[in-house]
């Protein structure tokens, strides 16, 4: 390979790891490529990317990004998932990949700039997506108000209740 098409490469990656949200760093030994491109589609679309490059060229392309601490996870071979959305479905996706596959193996990532190890990314995949985590907050959030209203619908019922057995006695004394 050529040492400019070596620059433009770097170059590339450079920018694409500098939008991302997160990088995910998986073993891919043992796969074949139909396999590795069954991942690249499922992960495109979702508008996220699997790539197999160099490590000499992901640390350059790494350097001065958010993702710079990615070089420790660089042994063996690499490939890396880029996610430009949601990294817990990138990564819920990429353990379903895992399930099916004994070989294929999180070797760690970067979420938002903090590196985490490939247990972390195994866990990050179990969490809920950000649309069910809303969703329990606003049902969270509405369940006070509810509680409350109700409490204070109560206490009015019961003293409307407790009059109404006062005119009671009363009229029939």
């Amino acid at each position: 390979m050529k040492k400019t098409d070596k620059e433009k490469i770097v170059a590339d990656l450079h920018q694409r790891l500098t939008r991302s949200q997160a990088v995910f760093v998986t073993d891919f030994t043992g796969l074949n490529v139909e396999s590795n491109n069954q991942l690249r589609r499922d992960l495109k679309q979702r508008r996220d990317e699997y790539q197999v490059v160099k490590k000499t060229l992901l640390r350059r392309a790494s350097q001065e990004t958010p993702v710079s601490s990615i070089e420790d996870m660089l042994v063996g071979p690499c490939g890396i998932t880029i996610s430009y959305g949601d990294p817990g479905a990138a990564a819920k996706l990429l353990a379903d990949f895992a399930k099916d596959r004994e070989k294929f193996a999180f070797k760690g990532g970067v979420l938002q700039g903090r590196p985490i190890s490939g247990e972390g990314v195994g866990q990050l995949a179990k969490t809920p997506s950000r649309e069910i985590l809303l969703g329990q907050l606003l049902s969270a959030m509405v369940a006070v108000p509810t509680g409350l209203v109700s409490t204070l619908s109560a206490i009015i019922q019961k003293f409307l209740l407790t009059l109404k057995a006062v005119e009671d006695q009363k009229a029939q004394a």
